[in-house]
C-alpha cells in the first residue's frame, strides 16, 4: 500500500515541465510514453527479480509482451552463461549446472 501512495505523491508533487514544443505542461500531465525494446525489458525484469524488488519486476513486465520478455530473458541467460564460461574456463554447460546447484554431467 506505501507503494501505491509514494507513487501518488510523487506524481502529485511533481513540478510544471515544458515539451519538446516548448509548451508548459502541468505538473499532473504525463509526458510521452518512452518505448522499451525487449533487452530493456529483460535486463530490468532480471536485475529487479535479483534485487528482490517486486515493483521493478511488475513495471518492467509490461514494457514488452510476455513471449518477448521471455525471448529477452532466455537471450540475457544464454550470454550471461557464455560470459561465466569463458571468465572461468568451462563449458557453458558446467557454468549453468553450477548456477542451477545440479551435480556435474
Amino acid at each position: 500500500m506505501s507503494g501505491i501512495l509514494a507513487k501518488l505523491r510523487k506524481l502529485v508533487s511533481r513540478p510544471a515541465t515544458t515539451d519538446a514544443s516548448g509548451s508548459v505542461q502541468p505538473s499532473g500531465a504525463r509526458p510521452k510514453k518512452r518505448t522499451h525494446n525487449l533487452f530493456e525489458a529483460a535486463a530490468a525484469y532480471v536485475s529487479a527479480g535479483a534485487e528482490d524488488d517486486q515493483d521493478g519486476v511488475d513495471e518492467a513486465a509490461t514494457w514488452v509482451s510476455p513471449e518477448a520478455l521471455s525471448f529477452g530473458v532466455n537471450e540475457l541467460a544464454c550470454r550471461a552463461v557464455i560470459a561465466l564460461a569463458r571468465e572461468r574456463d568451462e563449458s557453458p554447460n558446467a557454468v549453468a549446472r553450477t548456477l542451477l546447484g545440479l551435480p556435474a554431467a
